[in-house]
């Protein structure tokens, strides 16, 4: 029986580089060529490959380890060397076990894929599934010979319904404490208001479907403060109080139309389809002591400020009297959620599904800001911008919140007309 030892070979200047990702198993039958670590330099990430074919009946490495060229990986049983079992005759090839799955609310047979297999995947599109939390050995590859590719990863994430994934994801396996919260002290014992657990699935089903991505940034709004706060009533000279939050709606609004792809929903991405929306129906996510509801405020584009104040006030009473339409929280471009009114800076919305971002407004506080040389006094508000990767990449959210800072800018009232 010959044994072989399976080394790193010459890598370059890789010295002492950490592994990421252990890709093979002892018992494992592997070919010339397959990979077999993952190691992660603080340049890039390289995958080792086999020399040579044969089965794996030692492991000398493992996930953290450091290894430099010459470092033995594993010791093969080379496959020259193993007898090969031939099937009985007669005896057919065992089939292909098929089982039925949902996939987008209708029953169809699918393969299922053999996950005690490695995905064979280059290391950026590795580094890309860990980085959404995904086993890529759960991803069918569409490429020659099973090859995942980033795509395939998106997709597998969109596919929420491939039953191996829901096993995962969604099983209602209770979690036991192993003491009672009673054992330590007094406690009441309540019931979860209606709107917190009717909202729960849909929250629930939006973290896990679709993957989140934050921008966080700033906008100076001091001269649009300096305004709101002069405004006044043509007939009374009393000061006309108007929320930021209708300023927000109209600059939001304004972005949604240069920038139409978040204003958009995806309901049938295996095909490639998406649904743009030429209307503007802005959401508010409003407080109230029944819990969170979001409301539409319709139309936004065709109003000014002074009307979409005056909405505002008007949905966010009918939500606290629980005398909202149903149909007004649904149907929805982009969702605002702001703690302006409580504290705080910035945090991570969850997007209101089906839309595709939304926008979470911290507290404006005055800052130094270092401008034309020298440091000055001014207003700045907190954003927090939470976008559908499938659909939005970072390059357009980062034009889209400067769109928007411009719109909340000094110069406001030109790019809003007011």
């Amino acid at each position: 029986m010959l044994k072989k030892d399976i080394k790193v070979p010459n890598i370059g200047e890789f010295k002492d580089v950490e592994i990421i990702e252990v890709l093979i198993k002892k018992g494992q039958k592997i070919k010339k060529n397959d990979p077999l670590i993952t190691i992660e330099s603080d340049k890039s990430s390289v995958e080792i490959p086999s020399s040579d074919d044969g089965t794996v009946i030692s492991l000398n490495v493992k996930i953290g380890d450091k290894v430099s060229e010459g470092d033995k990986i594993i010791e093969i049983e080379r496959e020259k060397d193993i007898g090969v079992r031939e099937l009985p005759k007669n005896q057919p090839p065992k089939e292909i076990k098929k089982k039925e799955v949902i996939r987008n609310n209708e029953s169809e047979n699918v393969i299922l894929k053999d996950f005690s297999t490695k995905a064979s995947a280059s290391p950026k599109v590795r580094k890309f599934a860990r980085e959404l939390g995904i086993d890529i050995n759960r991803v069918s590859g569409s490429e020659r010979q099973g090859r995942v590719i980033e795509s395939d990863v998106k997709l597998f994430i969109a596919n929420k319904s491939d039953k191996n994934f829901e096993d995962q994801n969604t099983t209602k396996e209770k979690i036991e404490q192993e003491y009672s919260h009673s054992e330590f002290g007094k406690v009441d014992i309540k019931d979860i208001p209606r709107v917190k657990k009717l909202s729960s699935k849909y929250l629930m089903n939006s973290w896990t479907k679709i993957p989140h991505v934050t921008n966080h940034d700033e906008a100076d709004i001091t001269e649009l403060e300096e305004f709101r706060s002069s405004l006044k009533d043509i007939y009374t000279g009393e000061r006309k109080k108007i929320t930021p939050l209708a300023f927000i709606v109209k600059a939001l609004t304004a972005s949604l139309k240069k920038f139409p792809n978040f204003n958009t929903s995806i309901d049938d991405i295996e095909n490639g389809k998406m649904t743009v929306k030429q209307y503007y129906h802005v959401g508010i996510a409003v407080d109230t002591p029944h819990g969170l509801m979001v409301p539409k405020l319709r139309n936004a584009d065709n109003k000014n400020i002074s009307l979409i104040s005056t909405e505002l006030k008007k949905i966010s009473q009918q939500c606290r009297d629980l005398k909202i339409d149903k149909k007004e929280l649904f149907g929805g471009s982009m969702t605002i959620t702001s703690l302006g009114g409580i504290g705080g800076s910035f945090f991570t919305p969850i997007i209101n599904f089906p839309e595709v971002a939304i926008l979470g407004v911290g507290r404006a506080e005055k800052k130094q800001v270092f401008i034309d040389g020298k440091f000055v006094t001014r207003t700045m508000l907190p954003l927090s911008l939470s976008y559908d990767h499938r659909i939005i990449d970072g390059a357009e959210a980062a034009r889209f919140n400067n769109d928007l800072k411009e719109n909340l800018g000094k110069n406001f009232a030109y790019k809003l007309a007011v």
